[in-house]
């Protein structure tokens, strides 16, 4: 994008340190014998974005597990999830330390979650006239997408890395705008966050409902219509409606406090220095060479 300003690139710790975890085999190791798989992997899915992007700033987003709010609404709400591994454990704890080396500082979103922190991150960048790639595994954030922020979305295996999805990739692969995305989630669900949707109602017919009446709001009126829907999709609205709504609830980001990030580029000496101390040999010679 010629002339664009160079964008901020926020990143979703936990997905990408839980998903380079499971992806690299824990024969990864540092001098102690212990671990690195999880820093290992997550340093260079950054550092493709960074060699593809640019970026300004790097910044790491981190945050609750689950926050109480959405708890509170659905008890199921991540219940579902097994504890961290013990071998993430350590790595965790190290992440905030390893990464500032890159001159990349991390953020906490508090008793919210890091995809809070990160679509309040873009919120920010936009109001000073910026663009934001989000890079997260997290569906919910497509609801970000749109002039200036567009999702880094991780593919399995890619050689290309992250599928990048802007407003018009959300309308390709559900089908709504990305404000619709929580409405969306409510009705068709998200397994990953432990969110069941409305019985009997999949992403076609939960795309078909937001496009005829708009949002969550319009589909539960329309419900109470009679002939507006099929009696089968009718009866399962009402009898969800406050389930649903909660659940939209629980898939819309909340406002976090957050500041601007400054410019800092890599520290690439920073990097291999902190990859060398944990055994990282070929990612501090790839640093060396920048």
């Amino acid at each position: 994008m010629p002339g664009a300003p160079a964008p901020l690139l926020a990143v979703d710790a936990p997905s990408l340190l839980y998903r380079a975890f499971f992806a690299l085999p824990s024969s990864i190791t540092g001098p102690d014998g212990r671990p690195v798989n999880a820093l290992l992997g997550t340093a260079n899915l950054i550092l493709f974005a960074v060699e593809r992007h640019a970026p300004r700033a790097v910044v790491l987003c981190f945050g609750a597990e689950a926050a109480r709010y959405r708890v509170d609404l659905f008890a199921p709400y991540h219940a579902d999830r097994p504890p961290m591994p013990d071998e993430l454990v350590a790595q965790w704890e190290d992440a905030r330390a390893f990464f500032a080396a890159f001159g990349w500082p991390s953020l906490d979103a508090g008793d919210l979650e890091a995809d809070d922190l990160l679509g309040s991150l873009a919120r920010v960048e936009t109001e000073a006239g910026g663009r934001s790639l989000l890079f997260t595994g997290d569906r919910d954030m497509f609801q970000c997408a749109g002039d200036g922020v567009t999702v880094l979305y991780p593919r399995t295996g890619a050689k290309d890395g992250p599928q990048e999805v802007d407003a018009a990739g959300v309308r390709e692969r559900y089908g709504v705008d990305p404000a619709q995305v929580p409405d969306f989630i409510a009705l068709r669900g998200d397994p990953s966050d432990g969110l069941p949707g409305a019985k009997g109602i999949g992403a076609k017919t939960a795309r078909d409902l937001l496009r005829e009446h708009g949002d969550l709001e319009g589909v539960l009126a329309a419900a109470t219509r009679a002939g507006t829907l099929r009696p089968r999709v009718r009866a399962t609205l009402g009898d969800a409606a406050q389930e649903l709504r909660a659940f939209r609830a629980i898939a819309t980001l909340q406002p976090v406090e957050a500041p601007h990030p400054v410019d800092a580029p890599l520290d690439a000496t920073g990097a291999a220095a902190a990859a060398r101390e944990r055994g990282m040999e070929r990612l501090a010679a790839r640093l060396d060479g920048r």
